[in-house]
Formats: structure tokens, C-alpha cells, sequence
């Protein structure tokens, strides 16, 4: 196995906003990424203490990518404490062969060989001050050591974070950049994943958003939620559908929705809405975890910047369905 990897630690204060293609992305305005320690109880809202990413790189770009962690140690201001901080997480980005074919890679568990593919950078964090709101950096990696996928026309790498220790809970946010001193955006990249692990806002005016992808293949999905604390509804959205409500978990439990897929909804994206209750009182520092499968049992990615741009309704196709 060869190791291409350089470590960079840069401080917040020298970052310019604009230049950020940021995990979650903008368009979902979800504040973080979750991950729980191995030995929380789940009814804080993580279901099985590990999230993977994907990034993708498009084809043509050959110049070597760098994969930004934001806060990544557990401790300090953005996590979740539970006691005492006593919490390690674990970052490992993969490439080569399978890092994203394997189907366990495309799962909603970590079972298998969710880890398949060439392990090119690790490193472990727990409560560290020198992390706390500011960043770490992997890489470079060159393109050509992901996987080259031909649906996504592109190279293809994937980043697990594992809670290995404690019960606290760990906030962090992703960056795809072409440099290691600047968020600079790798044109035409994207990030997507199968399963959505992620801390709510507290402010109830913010509503979240999710962008599964709908292929021509697709006639229904089932929406799975868990430890949603009974906090709002859930609300889909797109070319042709209003605004088609979904059944909400409540305290450490899943709950699942199905719905059939219009014609016009084919090849294009879903917007999930995450609208928070107003009244009798607000949720606070709700984390939730969903994924979406289509009628054969398989996982729709989640991408981060929505394929075909976030779905606007269309009366005029609207109007002629009846939502099931």
C-alpha cells in the first residue's frame, strides 16, 4: 500500500468564506455532520456510530484534491458532551479499487467490508484544543488514486468517521479543495452519501434540507427516519410533488414512509424538508439520522449539491397528479 499524504493545520482566521465547498453544502443548511462514540446510548440520536462520505472528482480534473475536517476533535464548543469528554473518532479516507463499487460500501449499516478499498490517510482525535473550531487537512491525493466510477464520470474517494471511544458526540463539516491553505472549490465536484447522520438547528425558522437523487429506474421509495424526538414533520418536494408529508420518528426508534415516484420526478432530485415544531416547545440539540432505498432495497445517495439544481414544483405538472 503507498501512503500520498501530507498533513496541514490551519487556523479559521485565514479562510475566505466564499471560496468553500462545504459537506453539508449550503443548499441543505444543516450546521453539522454527526457522529456518536461507540459506547453512547443511541437515544441521543446516532444509530451506529459511523458516517461515510463520498467525494467525486470529476474526470478531466487531474491536479491533486485535499479533504478539510472542521472541528475535528470531540470537546470544546461545537460537540456534545455526555459527562465527561472521554470520546476518540477516527477519520480514514479510502481510494482504489472498490472504495465505492463494494456494495457494502453503499450501505446504511458499517457491516461488511464497508472499508473496502485502499486505505490512503488515518489519524484519530479526541478532545484536543488546538482542533476545537478550526481545521485539519488531508492530503494531497491524487485524483487517479480513487475509484474511477463510469455513472459518475469521475474519481470517486470515500472518508468514514467512527466513534472507536466514549459517549459524546462529535460535530464536524467536510471541505473538498484544490489546495491545502484555501477552500477553493474543485469545479464541477460533488460529495454524496447513503446515509444522512446529522445535527439539527436549534432555531426552529431553519428548515434542512436532503437531495436524494431519483433515477429512470425508480418507481417507489421508502423514507426511514430514526430518533427524530416527534420534533416537526418531514416534508417532500419536487418537480411535481407540492409538498407530501412523511411519518417522523419519535425517542430512539425508526419509522419509515413509502410513496411511488412520478414519471416526472425520474432523473432528477428529491428535496426532503426538515421543518422543526414551533410550539409547545423547540427540540434542542436534535440529531437524526435518514437514508432513503428504492423499491429493490437499494440505498439512493444523498448528494450534497443537488443534481439537476434544488427541485422546484411545477404547477403545471402538479396540478394533473394526485399525491398517493
Amino acid at each position: 500500500m503507498r501512503v500520498f499524504l501530507t498533513i496541514v493545520f490551519i487556523s479559521v482566521a485565514f479562510l475566505p468564506e466564499l471560496m468553500a465547498q462545504p459537506v453539508p453544502n449550503k443548499e441543505e443548511n444543516i450546521p453539522f455532520l454527526m457522529v456518536f462514540g461507540k459506547e453512547a446510548e443511541k437515544s441521543w440520536g446516532d444509530d451506529d456510530f459511523s458516517q461515510t462520505f463520498f467525494f467525486l472528482i470529476p474526470e478531466e480534473y487531474k491536479q491533486p484534491v485535499f479533504v478539510w475536517i472542521y472541528d475535528p476533535d470531540i470537546g470544546g464548543l461545537v460537540d456534545e458532551i455526555a459527562g465527561t469528554w472521554n470520546t476518540r473518532s477516527s477519520y480514514s479516507v479510502y481510494g482504489g479499487k472498490s472504495c465505492w463499487s463494494d456494495p457494502d460500501a453503499q450501505g446504511n449499516d458499517p457491516v461488511g467490508n464497508y472499508k473496502s478499498g485502499t486505505l490512503l490517510a488515518t489519524k484519530s482525535f479526541g478532545e484536543d484544543p488546538k482542533y476545537d473550531n478550526n481545521w485539519y487537512v488531508f492530503g494531497p491525493f491524487n485524483p487517479a488514486e480513487g475509484e474511477f466510477v463510469d455513472r459518475y464520470s469521475g474519481n470517486v474517494f470515500k472518508i468514514i468517521c467512527e466513534g472507536v471511544a466514549g459517549d459524546d458526540g462529535n460535530m464536524f463539516q467536510y471541505f473538498l479543495s484544490t489546495s491545502p491553505k484555501e477552500r477553493i472549490a474543485v469545479e464541477g465536484g460533488n460529495a454524496f452519501a447513503y446515509e444522512y447522520s446529522f445535527r439539527m438547528h436549534n432555531d426552529a425558522e431553519n428548515i434542512s434540507h436532503i437531495y436524494p437523487y431519483v433515477d429512470e429506474n425508480t418507481i417507489t421509495v421508502k423514507l426511514y427516519n430514526f430518533d427524530w424526538d416527534s420534533d416537526g414533520f418531514i416534508r417532500v418536494v419536487s418537480v411535481a410533488r407540492k409538498g407530501q408529508t412523511s411519518p417522523v420518528s419519535a425517542e430512539n426508534n425508526w419509522v419509515e414512509g413509502e410513496f411511488k415516484i412520478f414519471e416526472e420526478e425520474k432523473n432528477s432530485s428529491l428535496d426532503i424538508q426538515f421543518i422543526k415544531r414551533k410550539s409547545p416547545s423547540v427540540v434542542k440539540n436534535n440529531n437524526v439520522v435518514i437514508y432513503v432505498k428504492n423499491q429493490y432495497g437499494k440505498n439512493l445517495e444523498f448528494f450534497t449539491s443537488p443534481i439537476g439544481g434544488v427541485p422546484k414544483y411545477k404547477y403545471s405538472i402538479g396540478v394533473k397528479k394526485v399525491e398517493p
